[in-house]
Formats: C-alpha cells, sequence, structure tokens
C-alpha cells in the first residue's frame, strides 16, 4: 500500500437506495419521520433518566449513555441519506466520505462494549444484590463507558489509516447510501483482496469477542435467575429479555454486513438502514415500553412540567 499520495479521487457518487423518483419522495417522507422518532426517542430517555432521582442507578446510567451513542449511529448515515432522496446528483466529498467511515466503525463499536458493560451490571445486579451498588459505582461506571469509547475509537482509527493509504485514482461510484470500508476497497486501484479480508478480520474480533462475552453473561444470569426465588426472577427476565433483544437485533446485521458477508448488494444495503435506523428506532421504545420504572418516571416527568402548564391554560 505505498500509493496513498496517488489518490485523486475528490468526492465519490452514491446511488443511494432506489433510483425512482417517486420511491425516493416515499423514502424521503419516511425515513425523516424515522429520524425524527429516533432523536425524540432517546432525547426523552436521557432526559427522563437526569431529571429523575429515581432512575439515578447504574442501569439507567449506562441506558442513557446507550441512547446518547443510538443518537450519533442513526445521525451518522440518516441526515445524509435522507437530503440525498430529494438531489439528482447524490456526491459527498471525500474528508466527508472519510468522515463517515471513521464513525460507522466507532460508534457500533463502542455501542458493542457498552452493551457487554450493561450485562455486567443486569450479572452483578442479580449474582451480587447486596454488593450491587458498591461493585458498580459511579467510577467503575464512568470507566466502562470511557472503556467502550476508547474501544470504538482505536477500531475506527485502524480501518481510518488504511483507508487513506489507498489509492483512488478513477472509479468513485458506491452502490450505497453512504461510505464503509467494504465498498471503498473495491474502489481502490490496487488489488484489494487481502486488504478486504484484513479489515472483516478486524471486525469480526470485535464483534465476536462481545458476542461470546454477552453470551457468557447472559448464560450466567439466566442460569443464576433460574436458582434464585420467582417473585426476583419474573422481574430479571424481564429486564434481561429487553436487553437480549436489543443485542439481537443490533449484531446480526453487522455480523452479516463485516465478519460473513453474502456479497448481495440489496441485503447489505437492508442491513444497513437496518442498523443504522431501526435497532436507533427500536431501543426506547424496547426499553422505555417494557420497563415499568421508564413509564412511572414519563408519568412523574409529565406530571411536573406539562401537567402545570396544562391547567394554567385551561383557567
Amino acid at each position: 500500500m505505498d500509493g496513498g499520495n496517488q489518490s485523486w479521487v475528490s468526492e465519490f457518487i452514491l446511488f443511494g437506495l432506489s433510483q425512482s423518483q417517486s420511491v425516493q419522495v416515499l423514502l424521503f417522507v419516511m425515513f425523516l419521520i424515522l429520524y425524527l422518532f429516533i432523536m425524540s426517542g432517546n432525547i426523552i430517555i436521557i432526559v427522563l433518566i437526569t431529571t429523575d432521582h429515581h432512575l439515578h442507578s447504574p442501569m439507567y446510567f449506562l441506558l442513557a449513555n446507550l441512547s446518547f451513542v443510538d443518537m450519533w449511529l442513526s445521525s451518522n448515515t440518516t441526515p445524509k441519506m435522507v437530503s440525498d432522496f430529494l438531489r439528482e446528483n447524490k456526491t459527498i466529498s471525500f474528508p466527508g466520505c472519510m468522515t463517515q467511515v471513521f464513525f460507522t466503525h466507532c460508534i457500533p463499536a463502542g455501542e458493542m462494549v457498552l452493551l457487554v458493560a450493561m450485562a455486567y451490571d443486569r450479572y452483578v445486579a442479580i449474582s451480587k444484590p447486596l454488593h450491587y451498588f458498591t461493585i458498580m459505582n459511579l467510577k467503575r461506571c464512568t470507566g466502562l463507558v470511557l472503556i467502550s469509547w476508547t474501544t470504538g475509537f482505536i477500531h475506527a482509527m485502524s480501518h481510518l489509516v488504511v483507508i487513506l493509504e489507498l489509492p483512488f485514482c478513477g472509479p468513485n461510484k458506491i452502490d450505497s447510501y453512504f461510505c464503509d470500508t467494504p465498498l471503498l476497497i473495491k474502489l481502490a486501484c490496487m488489488n484489494s483482496h487481502d486488504v478486504g479480508i484484513l479489515m472483516n478480520t478486524g471486525c469480526g474480533i470485535v464483534a465476536i469477542t462481545c458476542f461470546i462475552l454477552l453470551l457468557i453473561s447472559y448464560t450466567c444470569i439466566l442460569i443464576t435467575v433460574h436458582q434464585s426465588s420467582k417473585s426476583g426472577a419474573s422481574k430479571a427476565l424481564s429486564t434481561c429479555s429487553a436487553h437480549i433483544t436489543v443485542v439481537m437485533i443490533f449484531f446480526v446485521p453487522c455480523i452479516f454486513i463485516y465478519v460473513w458477508p453474502l456479497n448481495s448488494t440489496w441485503f447489505d444495503k437492508f442491513l444497513a438502514v437496518f442498523y443504522s435506523v431501526f435497532t436507533p428506532l427500536l431501543n426506547p421504545a424496547i426499553y422505555t415500553l417494557r420497563n415499568k420504572e421508564m413509564k412511572n418516571a414519563m408519568t412523574r416527568f409529565i406530571s411536573k412540567y406539562i401537567g402545570p402548564k396544562k391547567i394554567g391554560l385551561e383557567k
């Protein structure tokens, strides 16, 4: 890879999700609404956890950080995708493309580690309830969040450095709605097979390691729950089932895109949309609709901040 200084491409052309104008208008409306729901849903979770003292616990501290990460995950590609639906020429500058590459790997890798931290939190809460707040103190929770962001940054930089060293001297059309490592590697003016294997290996190490840790954590949790009382088991299973649902809808698309690619363009687009749009959208719904404390916090927030104003207007 000695052609780093031969990168002549100044911008890339994105094909997007569809070439039909009528379909693009429909997709524009749909994804704009979904993006607004993503941002508002995750902001509501962060506000509730921040303002309600009943939610000032390690589990909700990590959940607030997950919502923050999900907002970044969707914002990396969705606004550009939505705006491109109204453009005939869908282009992205070389620096803009590299920025997408960085955050496309930084945010998911960080979220994977954060999901492992949330599983560890649930394991401590169920297996060692008397020592829970001692073990999961603010310092440790903050450390876990910093580890997740550090892991994401290192993983993303390893990809970005390799991509920046590739020579892009001609082809600049990307059959997708955003820039990503596998798509850019195919455009390099060199034999990029080994580079592709290297990048997939890097993604595989992060994804498979986190997935195995999650499987171990939730297996230990289920074993502990099975041996505990029925009342405690019911609440624990309810919380863990929400976590497991989030893990599955996040990891499965990532694994098929980066670790075990199927070389199907339309399927890769579907999976990319799923984990960058639908996962951040489903997380707030899963954690609020299935969580009694979050629903109670929402009721308290409405009665405290919205209820009095409504009464004042009526007077």
